[in-house]
């Protein structure tokens, strides 16, 4: 919704948002803009001039400005059929799906295009780095657009990627996530044949091939061309390790080699950058000069990104929300840093760990760290006690769990030990990443 302001801003609309709580990058992002911003939900916020209410899909009946509209008669609609009416309805849609990695697949797409000069306009969960915006209206035909199977708004169940009608379709991976919407993997799979049913038939899907729903929601229907990407010989795009850790990798399509050589790691920022590379192809990008660009590629904030570096200890902010990315990120560390010390400090925040649905993988995911600091607050509805051993331990007390990190952190200090700490949250963590890093720049440790 934030970058559907940004966009709306940049039309030439004046704008304003409520939101229960605002917080960087985004909120600072608005600001600068001259977007008003209002914490909390009051009908006073919608201004008597508004030609348009865009509603959000947090927003349910209930919330006194959705009350207001509906009572005054207001104009309203969602942000992805304002989206689909007003930027993408002339474009050439790029469309990044799946269960994980939709953000940083998107940023390394439109980055491609940027520095191979097609301009891009863009729309992307997260800020990344090489822009410094989520969201922006473009100078071409061509818009990249993260496209999320959650559901549309509160007066539309259809996911809101059934309204970007994209001419190229990356679909990732697909797992069952949303326990809060979607009942089984099932219904999520019929979203993406919804979704499917959109592309044209001069369109392109890109798709990773070891991804079992995948091929099961392509064999519900696809009338458009299908290339795979990943690491079988038999792949459309053909994905090989240099190095353990993915910093430098191999891609192959058809006689075609290239490498990359960047600053990212882990096998599943390998699979996101063939899948957008193979995006930029569909418009014209070469693959030299999509590896090329990818060598200049500087992430998305909040995905592995480092916040502290100093005395040994890093500190590491990623935007974590499901085991299957948890583990993929974790796994990336451990491959870098070799058999240095790391702690994972997670926060179950999004409605699917909070209820615990995937309470089962976690173990596994988080078996790469030495030790786990697991968040436990009011809302998450599973006892964190059940995965605790040596190695995971439960807090409820942001205060408590800043006190042993820090001690951690001096004791590493003084014994010239590294370590490395990764915050995982798909939310501000009660401000946990800024408290830590303030606190570590006044520590002694010496």
């Amino acid at each position: 919704m934030g970058g559907v302001a940004r966009i709306a801003k940049e039309l030439g609309h004046t704008v304003s948002g409520s939101d229960a709580n605002t917080y960087p990058p985004m909120s600072t992002q608005l600001e600068s803009l001259g977007v008003e911003l209002f914490e909390g939900y009051s009908a006073q916020n919608i201004p008597a001039t508004a030609d348009m209410v865009v509603v959000g899909n947090t927003i349910s009946r209930g919330n006194p400005e959705l009350e207001s509209v509906l009572d005054k008669g207001l104009h309203y609609t969602s942000g992805a059929q304002w989206l689909s009416e007003n930027v993408l309805n002339s474009r050439w849609v790029l469309a990044v799906s799946g269960t994980h990695g939709k953000t940083t697949t998107a940023s390394m797409l439109a980055w491609i295009l940027e520095d191979c000069g097609y301009t891009p306009g863009f729309l992307i969960g997260g800020v990344p780095a090489n822009f410094n915006e989520s969201a922006r209206l473009g100078q071409s035909d061509f818009f990249v657009i993260e496209a999320d199977e959650y559901d549309t708004a509160f007066c539309d169940k259809r996911s809101k990627f059934v309204h970007y009608r994209p001419k190229t379709l990356v679909i990732n991976n697909l797992e069952f996530d949303h326990a809060d919407i979607f009942d089984t993997i099932e219904d999520i799979k019929k979203q993406f044949n919804h979704l499917l049913k959109t592309v044209p038939s001069l369109g392109l899907v890109v798709h990773n091939e070891s991804e079992e729903h995948v091929k099961a929601v392509l064999e519900m229907g696809c009338w458009s061309e299908q290339q795979s990407f990943g690491q079988n010989q038999d792949c459309s795009w053909l994905c090989k390790p240099i190095t353990p850790d993915c910093h430098q990798f191999e891609v192959a399509h058809g006689a075609q080699t290239s490498q990359v050589n960047w600053l990212l790691i882990g096998e599943h920022n390998m699979l996101n950058a063939v899948a957008a590379i193979a995006a930029a192809h569909h418009v014209g990008v070469q693959l030299n000069d999509a590896t090329s660009a990818l060598s200049r590629f500087k992430s998305v904030k909040r995905r592995l990104e480092t916040i502290y570096d100093a005395h040994g200890i890093v500190v590491y902010d990623d935007f974590a929300h499901h085991p299957t990315a948890i583990q993929g990120t974790l796994n990336g560390l451990r491959n870098k840093v070799g058999d240095q010390h790391i702690i994972a400090v997670l926060e179950p925040r999004s409605n699917t760990m909070k209820r615990g649905v995937h309470k089962d993988l976690l173990a596994q995911a988080l078996s790469d760290a030495d030790e786990t600091y697991i968040y436990a607050d009011k809302n998450v509805q599973w006892d964190i006690k059940q995965l605790q051993s040596q190695t995971i331990s439960d807090y409820s007390s942001i205060d408590s769990l800043l006190n042993d990190l820090l001690v951690q952190a001096q004791e590493k200090a003084k014994a010239g030990t590294p370590l490395h700490i990764l915050i995982m949250s798909n939310g501000g963590f009660d401000g946990l990443h800024k408290k830590l890093v303030a606190s570590l720049k006044n520590c002694k440790f010496t």
